[in-house]
């Protein structure tokens, strides 16, 4: 079997890489939601991965690549799907075919354009110079990312682009991780349902944490 080029091969690249991707918004978001603990704990964790050096550019290069080999395939196997059926079916058999399920390609690419941007606003820092931690005073002689994070999210429109985001994610996880057991053959049966509760439970969890950052900046509750 041709993992590049057969249907099956795909599909277990696809559930391989939105493993590792899991894992990367997991730690992603536990440095992230240090900022509930004050600008000194998200500027010294801002610190620690300036401090690695090129070893953080290498990581997210590798997370590019992981994440074109997904929603490349994403994208290949939904065009398939839809040549093959181009008529749709004169009853529509929804039963088991939930939203999240049906709008996976198009969330993966909400989430794709929201990447680009996250990695323009907070990585590059090009898309609000005016509030760009590089033109903020430094607090002991390093960045002040927590101003530059607070002042962001204050803005309504950066604020509300990171809900939809935020959004699309829990949409793409509440389908993805039943959907990655299931391909690795991990859920058979009467194991399928809790796989599926587990995936939405997980992907709840992860959307109200994610969610909670801007929102509560919005709100002025972290300030």
């Amino acid at each position: 079997m041709n993992l590049f080029t057969s249907t099956v091969g795909r599909k277990i690249l696809m559930a391989v890489t939105g493993l590792m991707l899991v894992g990367f918004i997991t730690v992603h978001l536990l440095g992230n939601l240090s900022i509930f603990w004050g600008a000194d704990a998200i500027n010294a964790y801002a610190k620690h991965l300036h401090d690695l050096g090129p070893l953080v550019w290498i990581f997210r290069l590798v997370m590019l690549c992981l994440f074109a080999i997904h929603i490349t395939f994403g994208v290949q196997l939904y065009l398939e799907n839809k040549a093959a059926n181009p008529e749709p079916y004169a009853v529509q058999k929804t039963l088991v075919t939930t939203f999240s399920a049906k709008t996976m390609v198009f969330t993966g690419l909400i989430i794709l354009a929201f990447l680009i941007y996250h990695l323009l606003h907070f990585t590059v820092q090009v898309t609000n110079p005016d509030i760009s931690a590089h033109n903020l005073p430094l607090v002991d002689g390093h960045l002040d990312v927590f101003t530059m994070v607070v002042m962001s999210f204050q803005k309504v429109f950066i604020a509300i682009i990171y809900l939809i985001a935020m959004v699309a994610l829990f949409l793409h996880l509440s389908h993805g991780v039943s959907s990655w057991v299931q391909t690795l053959g991990w859920s058979t049966g009467p194991s399928q349902d809790k796989v599926t509760a587990l995936g939405k439970l997980v992907a709840i969890v992860y959307g109200l944490a994610y969610i909670a950052i801007p929102l509560f900046i919005l709100a002025h509750i972290v300030k």
